[in-house]
């Protein structure tokens, strides 16, 4: 059985089909048991199924932060963990930040937590996740994040940053430009996409450097995540752009 945890609700893969959850419930001591087919929309909302129990909101520790979250109402991904506890170690001291499709904080709160960033300016265009990101910005004592409600397109023009972590896989590649535009120089940014194996190499290393026109980029690393799909990879570029 493929399944995980988050906080005390248990996500089953789609596969599972034994319905014995009361036992299931006892023994991973969880309160609630949902299935969720997928993330819908810009808006990364989920489409679920409540199999035992009522409660969908909980409190997640991971890498030394809290996230609370309501799994009706916006998404989680288990899987990135190791990659939000890369970034955050990277971001050096009195860094500006910006965290585009920042979520309910999943880069934010550990950038905030272990790291000495001046600022991180985390935008968000779902007014539930906005809710959460404000929740753990507060669960986890932070005081040098400022949470922004609306569209990144709209919204990263209006700042500079040191570091720009754009960490939304679907159409990411439409707000390179505005990403870029708002690096200062030498700035780094990390740049996520779902990418087929034979194009690993190069699609999002060109999507990059058109967009950064007459600046200089310098590829730092190409990170792979995890498997998507078949033959597809998620990854994340590291590029300084002069």
């Amino acid at each position: 059985m493929k399944y995980k945890k988050i906080g005390d609700i248990l996500i089953l893969d789609s596969s599972y089909g034994n319905d014995d959850y009361l036992n299931l419930s006892k023994k991973h001591n969880v309160k609630t048991i949902m299935k969720i087919g997928h993330i819908q929309g810009t808006k990364r909302e989920p489409v679920y199924k409540i199999l035992f129990g009522s409660e969908t909101e909980t409190i997640n520790k991971e890498n030394g932060c809290l996230f609370k979250l309501d799994l009706a109402k916006v998404m989680w991904s288990k899987g990135n963990n190791n990659e939000r506890l890369r970034i955050a170690k990277l971001v050096e001291d009195g860094e500006t930040v910006i965290d585009m499709f920042a979520g309910i904080g999943y880069f934010s709160i550990p950038i905030g937590v272990h790291s000495n960033a001046e600022n991180v300016y985390a935008i968000e265009i779902n007014p539930n996740s906005y809710h959460y990101l404000c929740e753990n910005i507060k669960l986890n004592r932070i005081d040098n994040i400022t949470p922004i409600l609306g569209d990144c397109m709209q919204v990263t023009p209006q700042y500079k940053a040191d570091r720009i972590v754009m960490g939304y896989v679907k159409t990411t590649h439409h707000y390179l430009k505005v990403a870029i535009d708002s690096l200062n120089k030498g700035g780094i940014l990390h740049y996520h996409e779902t990418v087929p194996e034979k194009l690993m190499d190069t699609r999002p290393i060109e999507r990059i450097v058109a967009q950064a026109g007459n600046r200089d980029v310098e590829i730092l690393k190409v990170n792979r995540i995890k498997k998507y799909a078949p033959g597809v990879e998620h990854v994340v570029i590291d590029a300084r752009i002069d």
